[in-house]
């Protein structure tokens, strides 16, 4: 295997990353990749509102980003995957309030159920930063008529 110099892979050092052979963030140039990202349980998962899991999640991600060198603003792409769609309005809110600056594009869809059954919720994200830093998080409005 080749090193890419353009290329950075971000890794917690889990089994489950060599086992399955991914890694949770990669950035290729101006492109940065967030694997599906879900939270890690608490001990007292009764407690754990469909709000509380999607913070958990957003913060993880953007955790990720940074690693990269990216922020929210910077993110062009989320995938959301919810085992229940009735815990959707929880999870659009928090998507809203670490999103929105980005408007990024969206697709939101309901799963049979995610690799750990303790959770409800999985986020992808793809983020763009110009190499130069110009146009940086310049994501809103609209050139299409």
């Amino acid at each position: 295997m080749t090193h890419d110099p353009h290329r950075q892979s971000i890794v917690f050092g889990t089994q489950s990353e060599a086992l399955l052979g991914f890694s949770r963030a990669v950035r290729v140039g101006s492109h940065i990749h967030v694997s599906g990202t879900t939270a890690s349980p608490p001990s007292e998962p009764d407690d754990w509102t469909p709000a509380d899991e999607a913070r958990a999640v957003a913060d993880r991600i953007i955790g990720l980003l940074a690693q990269a060198g990216a922020e929210p603003v910077d993110v062009v792409r989320t995938r959301i995957y919810v085992t229940d769609m009735a815990i959707f309005p929880d999870v659009a809110q928090v998507h809203g309030d670490v999103f929105g600056a980005a408007a990024p594009a969206t697709t939101v869809v309901q799963v049979l159920a995610l690799a750990d059954p303790r959770l409800r919720i999985e986020i992808e994200a793809e983020a763009y930063v110009p190499m130069d830093g110009h146009e940086r998080g310049r994501n809103r409005g609209s050139d299409i008529s």
